[in-house]
């Protein structure tokens, strides 16, 4: 299941940062490592949102620093 939603938001977050899915893992930093600004990440979460049905407080969002904030906040979401 976990493996599964990190392929998933892999996907998503190459198409919106326009970067190739193997430079993205789990302790990738959304800022230094893929290189998304503020409203990268606000279209991000957005897509997330969509994609996997949970809904994201900004204060929430804002607290992302890796790839592995966000899978942990949606799995504990969708539980």
């Amino acid at each position: 299941m976990a493996d599964e939603l990190f392929e998933k938001m892999k996907k998503l977050i190459a198409e919106k940062l326009e970067i190739d899915e193997s430079k993205i893992t789990l302790d990738s930093s959304f800022r230094q490592d893929l290189g998304a600004d503020s409203l990268d990440t606000f279209e991000l979460v957005y897509a997330i949102e969509e994609e996997m049905g949970v809904e994201v407080p900004d204060e929430k969002a804002n607290e992302f620093e890796t790839v592995r904030d966000a899978l942990d906040f949606i799995k504990s979401q969708q539980s």
